[in-house]
């Protein structure tokens, strides 16, 4: 059992609230993860049900106080929401609660940042903590309090400061985007030449911590890091992989995964690394199998797909971790198909990490190669007479 933390800030209180949405989750299990992930220690939960977020304090007072007198009693230095909450009620929250409150979408951000590794991802988590930070000064300046002058006067030293960080967030916005956009140029220009060469171009894709990265090791024999955690990868990594069945190599990308709720500001900053599921040939999608969520997580990743533009390209659907399926729930065949919005996708069930099942996905890719050369073979085709 771990031992509780001696450091306070480190202790966080979760809270989540049920507005009637099918996706809410009661245990808050993936904010847990995600504090843990994020350094943070969770030793308290508390969940409610509402009919709409309260305009000062998204749970009301009586709930706020209730999440006082916990952190107090847990020795608590911040709560976490698993909701996004607006800078007001944040604002109104620390004031109430005279601790730090931060929601879902910082944390997420937070991780991010301490993941990025490459110089693309680190400027793409640079735009979205900007971008989020900007709508926050309200928050982070409120030991800056408005003074008044002499007659007629308005405003004062907080107020300036107010408009000059905005000013400077506002500067700092532009330059990333600026930085990132000559990144993306780069990304595009070796992007194009894949293509130019024909390679059969194949994007890792799903929930984060579904085995991705362990999946793309396995296949490519790479080195990329792969723990037991939320968003171990957030830069896309690239390998050629040779199938041998039909004699081709093909390019095979392990891409940053998703999760319910990704900030839009993340989706809008993390394009570029995206722009590899849209522009594929084909998308593994990775499940895990062993998740009783995995029905809600393969729709959230459709959601982004969506998002991206990236929901028409094929799928093969993995079904990865069964090594952790109890006996009663292993797979009576290890290929076969699974509907996705209305479309019957090939599925083939695995695991990563004990080697088990990757035959099965092998022959799968390649008979996708052999109909992708068969596609560009009959391009090349001169028309009849």
């Amino acid at each position: 059992m771990k031992e509780k933390s001696n450091n306070p800030d480190a202790r966080a209180i979760l809270v989540g609230v049920d507005f009637g949405h099918p996706h809410f989750d009661r245990t808050l299990e993936e904010l847990g993860l995600l504090a843990q992930t994020a350094g943070l220690e969770p030793v308290g939960r508390i969940t409610c049900k509402r009919r709409a977020p309260d305009a000062a304090l998204f749970v009301g007072s009586g709930k706020a106080q209730e999440i006082k007198e916990l952190a107090a009693q847990l020795g608590a230095g911040e709560v976490l929401f698993d909701q996004a909450i607006s800078p007001g009620q944040q604002r109104n929250l620390e004031r109430r609660l005279e601790m730090p409150v931060n929601d879902r979408t910082f944390l997420i951000l937070e991780i991010f940042a301490q993941r990025a590794r490459s110089h693309e991802g680190k400027l793409q988590v640079e735009l979205a903590r900007l971008q989020y930070l900007s709508t926050r000064l309200v928050r982070r300046w409120s030991h800056l309090e408005r003074q008044r002058g002499g007659i007629g006067a308005r405003g004062g030293p907080g107020e300036t400061q107010i408009e000059l960080d905005r000013r400077m967030i506002t500067a700092s916005i532009v330059r990333t985007k600026d930085q990132l956009r000559k990144v993306q140029r780069q990304r595009g220009t070796q992007r194009r030449q894949r293509e130019r060469n024909g390679a059969f171009n194949i994007s890792l894709i799903g929930y984060t911590n579904a085995g991705k990265s362990t999946l793309f090791n396995s296949l490519v024999k790479a080195r990329a890091y792969a723990a037991d955690q939320l968003f171990a990868t957030l830069d896309t990594t690239t390998r050629q992989m040779y199938l041998g069945d039909v004699g081709r190599s093909v390019s095979l990308s392990d891409t940053v995964g998703f999760i319910r709720d990704l900030p839009h500001g993340l989706v809008d900053a993390f394009k570029a690394t995206l722009q590899e599921a849209v522009d594929a040939d084909l998308l593994l999608h990775v499940v895990d199998a062993a998740n009783p969520h995995f029905p809600e997580q393969i729709a959230q990743v459709q959601s982004v797909l969506r998002e991206i533009g990236a929901a028409e390209v094929p799928q093969i659907l993995v079904f990865n971790k069964i090594d952790a399926l109890a006996s009663g729930a292993q797979p009576v065949r290890m290929v076969d198909s699974y509907e996705i919005d209305g479309q019957q996708c090939p599925r083939v069930f695995i695991s990563a990490r004990a080697m088990t099942g990757l035959q099965g996905l092998r022959e799968c890719l390649s008979q996708a190669a052999v109909l992708d050369a068969d596609r560009d073979a009959e391009a090349l085709l001169p028309l009849s007479a």
